[in-house]
């Protein structure tokens, strides 16, 4: 239930431009913006709050899907205002691409101050 009250605030937050500050990502995502690409990662954030939490198909797909046509969109989410707000650990997000078995993850790379394993 908490990830459906998630979902909707992530919607809310999105509509009502709450993510006006994007930092530096700007563009990371190609010509999706930065909020929409979070709000399409709704299916991750069971998996980006807890790190025993299982990680879901779905968001295993979104990920991967986002590796391979934008791989710096994915730090771009996970750093962003709007994946602050709605409670994401970005020291957890980063290990989503490892939990869910992503053979051609960007092991390594920096993410922030956080390290993709």
């Amino acid at each position: 239930m908490r990830g459906v009250h998630i979902a909707i605030a992530l919607v809310y937050l999105v509509a009502s431009n709450a993510w006006v500050m994007q930092g530096n990502a700007a563009g990371e995502c190609g010509k999706t913006s930065i909020p929409v690409a979070a709000t399409s990662m709704s299916p991750c954030l069971a998996a980006a709050t807890n790190i025993k939490a299982r990680v879901s198909p779905p968001c295993c797909s979104k990920v991967a899907a986002l590796i391979k046509t934008a791989p710096r969109c994915l730090c771009a989410v996970i750093l962003s205002p709007l994946a602050s707000q709605a409670g994401l650990k970005p020291a957890i997000a980063v290990t989503i691409p490892k939990r869910c078995n992503i053979r051609n993850r960007p092991v390594g790379k920096k993410c922030g101050r956080y390290i993709v394993p």
